[in-house]
């Protein structure tokens, strides 16, 4: 079944402890986001947001690091809760040393891929991970359009997926919304992040309940 991942980038961060725990029966995991606005044009949260929202809720924690020089900071992300880590292929040289120093802390290692970068970059990498993170609108700013092109992207990777044996995640963050989350879910997405879908829509139970219904097939 697929999960779904909450953005709080979209929440009403003046109310974020209550803004989780009023949707978190419905959702699978919480989605952080973390910009340094070089890496993207965009600043968000750092880790004394993620240490306060730890002590908030049970919920496992998806980090995604939106930020230059990644490797200096995984080991505090980890300490101060994150389940999760996801790190762009394109912000470090060294991306086998630090997938294997998030699993060696504890957490599950993640790459994500910007909307232009190819999968098959992953080729000798896609073994060590447990997901990928397809950003399917660039990165930097909650609200986007989901760019069409990420699908045929989706299906590439789960073949790679399906070819080597693999169980590996595949989480789609950018513009998921009740239009395009089944045929996501069809062509091998496992994760969708949501903002807007869950924190700005008076209906989010119903889209969450109706997500999960969905199933997924193996890519061609």
């Amino acid at each position: 079944m697929v999960k779904i991942a909450a953005s709080i980038l979209a929440c009403d961060l003046a109310r974020l402890a209550d803004e989780v725990k009023r949707v978190e029966e419905h959702i699978d995991m919480v989605h952080f986001d973390v910009m340094d606005g070089h890496f993207v044009p965009n600043i968000s949260f750092g880790l004394p947001v993620l240490k306060a929202l730890r002590k908030e809720t049970s919920l496992p924690i998806s980090v995604h690091l939106m930020i230059t020089n990644p490797e200096d900071y995984v080991d505090r992300f980890v300490e101060e809760g994150a389940d999760m880590v996801a790190v762009h292929y394109e912000t470090t040289p060294h991306l086998h040393r630090i997938v294997h120093r998030i699993k060696d802390l504890g957490a599950k290692a993640f790459v994500a891929l910007n909307p232009h970068t190819p999968v098959f970059l992953l080729s000798e990498i896609i073994t060590d991970v447990d997901g990928v993170l397809v950003m399917s609108v660039n990165p930097g700013f909650s609200g986007q359009r989901f760019i069409a092109r990420s699908l045929e992207k989706i299906r590439s990777l789960k073949k790679m997926i399906r070819d080597l044996g693999l169980e590996t995640e595949i989480m789609v963050d950018g513009g998921v919304n009740e239009e395009n989350a089944s045929i996501l879910i069809k062509n091998g997405a496992t994760i969708l992040v949501m903002g807007y879908g869950i924190f700005k829509n008076e209906n989010y139970v119903e889209l969450v309940r109706s997500i999960k219904q969905e199933r997924g097939e193996s890519a061609g």
